[in-house]
């Protein structure tokens, strides 16, 4: 459920370990949402700095910020997720993935995939 070849932030969004690095929410995120109606992702280009928002995400539940897990460049934007942002919370780790960025520091509170499972366990 929690793929380890990523890190994971208390924000419920997850980055990979590649370069450049993919970003998503998690699939705990994706199930708190229900089913995502609109997203606003950052701009190619665009810096964003760890532990701020860059986005948000709306549903038929609530309206969520996006919150950067790391500070960096944003290379890419799913345009699959703007289109049908659907696709977030149907597949978060997969094809529902957010945007790409080219890290420049990591956020300090991320964790692997067993620390993030603890955390989720604890807040239910």
């Amino acid at each position: 459920m929690y793929p380890n070849d990523r890190k994971y932030s208390p924000d419920h969004e997850w980055l990979t370990e590649t370069s450049p690095a993919r970003v998503g929410i998690t699939e705990f995120a994706a199930t708190s949402l229900d089913e995502a109606v609109y997203v606003e992702l950052p701009d190619v280009g665009d810096e964003v700095t760890a532990g701020e928002a860059c986005g948000e995400i709306e549903s038929v539940k609530s309206v969520s910020d996006l919150v950067a897990p790391a500070s960096g460049t944003v290379t890419a934007v799913n345009e699959a997720v703007v289109d049908d942002p659907k696709l977030a919370t149907d597949d978060p780790h997969g094809e529902g993935w957010l945007y790409e960025l080219d890290v420049t520091a990591a956020g300090d509170d991320l964790m692997d995939s067993k620390a993030y499972r603890a955390l989720i366990t604890e807040s239910k």
